[in-house]
């Protein structure tokens, strides 16, 4: 198969291009064989991606805001709700849900996707069981990761944590926990990365997930990764309070998180309904600082998060759509070149084998764009792909 006259966004180029913008991809099995400049330069018929991949989603919870409703801006509300409605989770009933949300993201083009899992007790949860079949029968399509997301201050308690920490490592999975503005904070959190070093397991933290200038998990959580050398990989998503403080207090933070080398995920659909007001005109909004970072090496990850329930109502498994909602709320532009926070940063973040940066050699697991240029990128027309996997287009194809 031959793909001509595509642009390649430069951060997803892992090859030489010299001062070429437009070229002709040769797809040979299910690899990419050869990338040579276009004979003309003038004019490009799409944009070029890796297959995308999605570094923080909710397969357990979604499809569920007909059952438990919205909570309209008010985070601890949904987490009451969820939790009443998590009592009756069967395997029955998180099966297609969560199969549902499988179909959604590898039709939109995702390759990779790392999900947050329900876990606030010592004992397992009835998801991590559906989550561990759908890994195994969705490989080679989507490859599936989970989180366990705890409350921070069940880890207190030394057995539930021992539990949690155990069971985490025999199903492969990244110890997680949920941090904001917690008593004993730096206790708790130390008690987690204990156990995390005693096990051998990577951490990913839903941490500082409001408007609160007074959060500061992000910040403990860089000093701990400093203080313990930790080098398993730390994955924080949220991080809204970051935008919140003070310039020199959140450049100090980001400073540590540049030096513990923590990667950040932005929710934009998730924290833009939660974050701000409902009985006026929501200013300020919940997303983190990406460009901050960005100065600083740190390139965030746009992600998911919740789809139809009780957090965020709308929504889907499209990343595209969650990258343009991004570019506009945090002003990311060029946007062709953010097109790394759902390919090559998430990659990395989730430790894949294959950084997604497209060059000969790499796996034909791509999207192509009907965009021609960045601004026709958030729009439905540009939005308009050819899913291509394993050198083949799929047969399901996206708006």
């Amino acid at each position: 198969m031959k793909l001509e006259s595509l642009r390649i966004p430069s951060r997803l180029r892992g090859f030489a291009a010299g001062d070429a913008q437009v070229f002709d991809v040769t797809l040979a099995g299910d690899r990419v064989q050869a990338i040579v400049p276009s004979a003309s330069q003038s004019q490009a018929r799409g944009i070029l991606l890796s297959a995308l991949v999605e570094a923080h989603a909710h397969i357990d919870k979604n499809y569920t805001v007909q059952e438990v409703g919205a909570a309209q801006g008010n985070l601890f509300a949904a987490i009451d709700r969820m939790a009443k409605h998590r009592a009756g989770w069967t395997g029955e009933t998180l099966r297609p849900r969560m199969e549902r949300a499988l179909h959604e993201a590898w039709q939109s083009g995702t390759r990779a996707l790392r999900t947050h899992i329900d876990w606030v007790q010592g004992e397992p949860p009835a998801a991590l069981a559906v989550f561990e079949a759908l890994r195994h029968e969705w490989r080679g399509r989507i490859e599936l990761q989970f989180v366990s997301l705890t409350p921070l201050d069940l880890f207190a308690e030394l057995a539930a944590g021992e539990r949690i920490a155990r069971e985490v490592k025999r199903a492969g999975g990244t110890l997680g926990a949920f941090v904001y503005r917690n008593e004993g904070l730096v206790h708790k959190l130390g008690r987690v990365f204990d156990l995390a070093q005693e096990h051998g397991l990577g951490l990913d933290f839903h941490v500082d997930e409001g408007l609160d200038a007074d959060a500061g998990g992000l910040r403990s959580i860089a000093q701990l990764v400093r203080a313990r050398d930790f080098r398993r990989g730390v994955v924080c998503g949220h991080c809204c309070s970051l935008a919140m403080q003070d310039d020199a207090v959140a450049n100090e933070t980001l400073a540590l998180c540049a030096g513990a080398g923590i990667h950040i995920v932005a929710l934009p659909t998730t924290n833009l309904y939660l974050q701000g007001a409902w009985n006026r005109t929501p200013v300020p909004r919940g997303i983190t600082r990406i460009r901050e970072a960005a100065a600083r090496g740190l390139r965030a990850s746009l992600a998911t998060d919740n789809v139809q329930d009780a957090f965020y109502p709308y929504g889907s498994y499209d990343l595209l759509e969650t990258f343009g909602l991004g570019v506009q709320m945090a002003h990311l532009a060029p946007a062709e070149e953010w097109l790394d926070a759902i390919t090559v940063s998430p990659a990395k973040a989730l430790g894949l084998a294959w950084d997604g940066r497209i060059a000969p050699g790499c796996p034909a697991d791509l999207v192509l764009l009907a965009a021609t240029g960045e601004h026709e990128l958030v729009g439905p027309r540009g939005r308009q792909r050819t899913v291509i996997r394993g050198g083949q287009e799929i047969l399901e194809q996206t708006r």
